[in-house]
């Protein structure tokens, strides 16, 4: 079975960070910093350490597991983190040097209803789980901490 793990990151300023995917011939969506896990990485979390690195040069303090997916082949596990550190520009994954994957570009969305309603996150169960999050109070970053 496929493992990815995905983040949820916080901003000090409650913001959240967002890949916008831009690809030929599909309506551009969003999705959260993450990958696959390799044979090589030690851990769920050290996979996770390793893409938020790859992906936007960042550090994060991962807080929990929020919500799992998982279907015949793949699980998805998304954790909730704070990060304090990134830099697109720095970003090192190769997925960005490979012809026709389309535009990667980092942004920051509130973390808010209205925030998730003005973007198309993918996978939309993820946007559901954080909906429901958000509506319930129980993201609790700051209190995990």
């Amino acid at each position: 079975m496929i493992e990815r793990v995905r983040a949820i990151l916080i901003t000090a300023d409650d913001t959240m960070l967002v890949i916008r995917r831009t690809r030929p011939g599909i309506p551009e969506y969003w999705v959260l910093p993450g990958g696959g896990v390799e044979p090589g990485d030690e851990s769920r979390e050290a996979a996770l350490h390793r893409e938020i690195h790859e992906e936007i040069a960042g550090k994060a303090d991962i807080v929990r597991l929020l919500h799992t997916m998982e279907s015949d082949d793949e699980r998805q596990l998304f954790y909730l983190a704070r990060i304090a550190t990134w830099s697109f520009e720095d970003r090192t994954g190769p997925e960005f040097s490979t012809e026709g994957r389309g535009e990667y570009a980092l942004e920051e969305i509130p973390l808010t209803m209205e925030g998730l309603d003005g973007i198309d996150l993918k996978p939309e169960e993820i946007a559901h789980v954080l909906r429901g999050a958000i509506a319930a109070g129980s993201l609790g970053v700051e209190a995990s901490l």
